[in-house]
């Protein structure tokens, strides 16, 4: 009994599939880098190819064959927000997000263990912590291509660096602009189902792949839905954590265009439309955080005092052993 228990709580539980096929995630990219205007990072678009063509990177370090990696790449991809909304406000540390769950678990496992059985790390996914780190990353590659350059020396390997942090905040963002990704219900509909949304898992893939590729989705579709330059100034966490309640909100629309023909009209304007703005709502949050990144790597960083590590700092948490940023 207390197998069957546990398997039906896993079944429940959502899958952080792969989001937007290659397809979509090297047109993303490339519209991205391509709408960067002359004040920002150019540099980058003579890396326009080598990060298309690993636009999907990520998604090979979640292996089952790499344990390691897998458990430490998963949850990257994903931001079921159903999950955590007894969370109020988001933890601005990674450490801390999970602490919190471990502890709402802590709560939950006698009265409600299915539900305890998914707050964890790896039913909730770690998306926008992900972001945000290769956003960071990014600011200190950048750096060091203004200090090459304001030296007269080849910038050409920190460029590059900056081209792999690409590819790795473009993934993420991308994955973050799929409604599919920031809910439960990423692959199929799960628990009470009022409105009859298919339960299939294949909606998944039926939607960001089948469908992109069967429209032959190009940035020409993309790049002019982006809009102008935004984001250039404010919180970049809470600019992301927004950006990402946009793409959820998105999630019953995609379940309502899905339960009218299940995907299979590459010419149903509808789900074109849905494609083409999401798309473009991810590729214009990565030029956005490219060009924010650019114009935070002029000024030298800031000096911080107490050190996050000192545990004189105010926000020091002894559980994490930093304050969070």
């Amino acid at each position: 009994m207390r197998r069957f228990a546990l398997a039906a709580a896993l079944l429940l539980c959502p899958a952080i599939a792969h989001a937007w096929g290659n397809t979509a995630h090297a047109v993303i990219d490339r519209a991205a880098l391509q709408a960067i205007p002359e004040d920002g990072p150019v540099f980058l678009q003579r890396y326009a190819d080598y990060i298309a063509a690993s636009a999907s990177l990520p998604d090979t370090w979640r292996g089952d064959a790499e344990s390691f990696s897998k458990i430490d790449e998963d949850p990257n991809h994903g931001w079921f927000r159903e999950q955590f909304a007894f969370l109020k406000p988001i933890p601005r540390s990674r450490f801390e997000f999970i602490l919190a769950l471990y502890k709402h678990r802590e709560t939950i496992k006698a009265s409600d263990p299915a539900a305890a059985a998914r707050t964890n790390v790896r039913w909730t996914g770690t998306l926008p912590y992900a972001a945000m780190e290769a956003y960071d990353r990014l600011i200190v590659c950048m750096r060091a291509v203004r200090a090459a350059q304001a030296k007269g020396e080849d910038a050409a390997v920190p460029e590059q660096h900056c081209a792999f942090q690409v590819i790795r905040l473009g993934h993420y963002i991308g994955d973050g602009s799929q409604p599919l990704h920031d809910s439960i219900h990423s692959d199929g509909w799960i628990g009470p189902n009022p409105h009859g949304y298919t339960r299939d898992r294949s909606i998944h893939g039926r939607f960001e792949s089948r469908f992109v590729d069967a429209i032959g989705l190009s940035v020409a579709d993309v790049a002019p839905r982006i809009g102008a330059l935004a984001h250039r100034e404010g919180d970049m966490f809470d600019a992301v954590l927004a950006f990402l309640d946009r793409a959820g909100d998105k999630l019953e629309t995609v379940y309502q265009l899905e339960k009218r023909d299940g995907f299979g009209n590459p010419a149903d304007r509808d789900v074109r439309g849905l494609i083409y703005e999401r798309t473009a709502a991810g590729a214009a949050m990565l030029r956005d955080m490219l060009c924010r990144a650019w114009a935070e790597s002029a000024v030298a960083p800031a000096k911080v005092t107490p050190s996050p590590l000192d545990f004189s700092n105010p926000r020091f948490n002894p559980e994490t052993g930093s304050a969070p940023a």
